[in-house]
C-alpha cells in the first residue's frame, strides 16, 4: 500500500490510472486501525485498484486541502478527481460495494 505524502500526492493519487482509495488516517485512532487490516487485504484482491494511506498527523495540508474533518475518511479518486468521500469505519463488504460503484 502506498504511504502518500505531499510531495508523491499529485503523482500517485492524482495521476495514477486506476481508480484509487486514499484513506486518511492516524496512529491513534481506534476505527483507523479496525479498517487498515481490511484496506490491506483489498490491496491484495483487487489488483485493478490502487489503495493508499495519509497519515493526517504527518500531512496536515492534504487533509486540509480535503476538508478531513473525521478519520478515518476515504477518498475516492477517478480520473484524477473525488468521486466519493466515506466517512466512518465501513465493514469490508460496505467498502467492496462502495468502491465497485465508482468504478
Amino acid at each position: 500500500m502506498t504511504v502518500i505524502t505531499a510531495e508523491n500526492f499529485e503523482r500517485e493519487v492524482i495521476g495514477s490510472e486506476k481508480l484509487t482509495v486514499l484513506d486518511f488516517w492516524a496512529t491513534w485512532c481506534g476505527p483507523c486501525m479496525m479498517l487498515s487490516p481490511i484496506m490491506e487485504e483489498l490491496d491484495a484482491e483487487m489488483p485493478d485498484v490502487k489503495f493508499c494511506k495519509c497519515n493526517v498527523d504527518e500531512q496536515m495540508e492534504l487533509a486540509m486541502q480535503f476538508r478531513i474533518e473525521s478519520i478515518p475518511t476515504l477518498l475516492l479518486v477517478k480520473n484524477g478527481k473525488v468521486v466519493n468521500k466515506l466517512v466512518g469505519f465501513r465493514e469490508k463488504s460496505a467498502l467492496i460495494k462502495d468502491i465497485e460503484d465508482a468504478k
